[in-house]
């Protein structure tokens, strides 16, 4: 495929915007990026943009499309396995279905890859899964699975086990329940390491899908991602994370914009949002759209994300721009979109900017994407136009 004629906002980290250029892929890849004119020789198929903006393909860095369907009660409700506090061994593509209609305006209004995430009823809720929004089967569609494991802090866990009668109704019980967990898989972790370094005379340990799935953590092959909204369940994220030495991505950080010097350096960054929705419960009394362009403003990496369903994902561009609004800078408000929230999920090796090596994934509008008025003109998914 090659697209031509189009302004390139790449998004890369010199924010590079290539005026009257050209993208080629080849398979499923960019190939070459280039200003107009260019060879077509080559037996590409050719997409004429017209002089149009072309952007990586938006990126929501926080959901759970297609684990809570549309239009559906508990039939369709698959996020949360509120039976037992700890759940790592659950993995989110077991449980979303790809052809629930949200996928579909995901991909109309621009959004080429999602995280997709269990749900914020248990301390250790499970696996997070980076999925691209065009396909019909879900192996096919994961661009990294598992991409980090969910943890929640705060007043979810609490009303759920408080219903229930039983531990966790405290946060001082769901701290304890996972570093409990942590604990463990790191006493796994240790045993594991020592048998890979010596199979012949050191027996392994048993073997646990759950542990198995948090020595990622310990390895860095992937972040905690914490549920925290209040300032000091932010806090007590980072004290975990750094007690046990892993990465750690606050998700949501409602309060994060009245913390940021505490918070600084502490953390890989937030995930903000969702901020278009009511002050549902108490640790939501701090909720404003301010919030990511304060974070970010202070040099805390910042990505917008709407926890669909909470905010429907085909508003993702309007809450960049309802940020945008309120103070954040505009490059900052679309990199929150692309490459910042790639980054903080840890898939910018794939996604998030226009570049060689990476996933041909663009939307291209016909003018400003966070103007509300507009819609994407075309969208390509892994070098295939979806729709034009």
């Amino acid at each position: 495929m090659l697209i031509k004629n189009v302004n390139i906002y790449t998004m890369d980290k010199d924010n590079r915007i290539v005026e009257n250029g050209y993208v080629r892929t080849e398979g499923n890849k960019i190939s070459e990026i280039g200003i107009m004119p260019c060879e077509t020789d080559d037996g590409s198929n050719v997409f004429d943009a017209k002089g149009k903006n072309l952007f990586p393909g938006f990126v929501d860095a926080h959901t759970h499309l297609g684990m809570f369907e549309d239009s559906l009660c508990f039939e369709g409700d698959d996020g949360n396995e509120s039976t037992e506090p700890a759940t790592p061994q659950l993995r989110a593509v077991d449980g979303a279905n790809p052809l629930d209609g949200y996928f579909t305006e995901a991909l109309l209004s621009g959004i080429t890859t999602v995280m997709i995430s269990p749900g914020s009823t248990n301390p250790v809720a499970g696996q997070i899964a980076a999925v691209k929004t065009y396909g019909k089967r879900i192996d096919d569609m994961i661009v990294k699975a598992p991409s980090a494991i969910k943890f929640s802090l705060g007043e979810n866990p609490k009303s759920v086990y408080n219903d229930k009668d039983r531990m966790p109704i405290t946060r001082m019980a769901i701290a304890a329940i996972i570093r409990e967990t942590l604990e463990k898989a790191r006493k796994y972790y240790r045993e594991k390491t020592k048998y890979l370094s010596d199979p012949e005379n050191i027996e392994p340990p048993e073997y646990d899908e759950g542990n198995e799935a948090l020595c990622r953590l310990f390895d860095g092959e992937i972040p905690a991602h914490f549920h925290a909204h209040r300032a000091d369940d932010i806090f007590t994220a980072v004290r975990i994370s750094r007690e046990f030495g892993i990465k750690c991505v606050i998700i949501h950080g409602t309060e994060g914009h009245l913390i940021c010097d505490e918070l600084k350096g502490k953390c890989l960054g937030i995930l903000s949002g969702p901020f278009m929705t009511d002050r549902s419960k108490p640790e939501l009394k701090s909720l404003t759209p301010r919030s990511p362009g304060i974070t970010s403003g202070s040099g805390i990496h910042t990505a917008i994300i709407t926890d669909h369903p909470e905010t429907p994902i085909q508003y993702l561009t309007l809450c960049a721009a309802v940020a945008v609004r309120e103070g954040m800078d505009k490059m900052n408000a679309l990199k929150a979109i692309t490459s910042t929230a790639a980054e903080l999920c840890g898939i910018s090796d794939r996604v998030g900017t226009v570049e060689v090596g990476k996933d041909a994934d663009f939307v291209i509008y016909d003018g400003d994407p966070l103007d509300i008025t507009r819609r994407p003109f075309a969208v390509f998914i892994n070098g295939k136009l979806i729709f034009s």
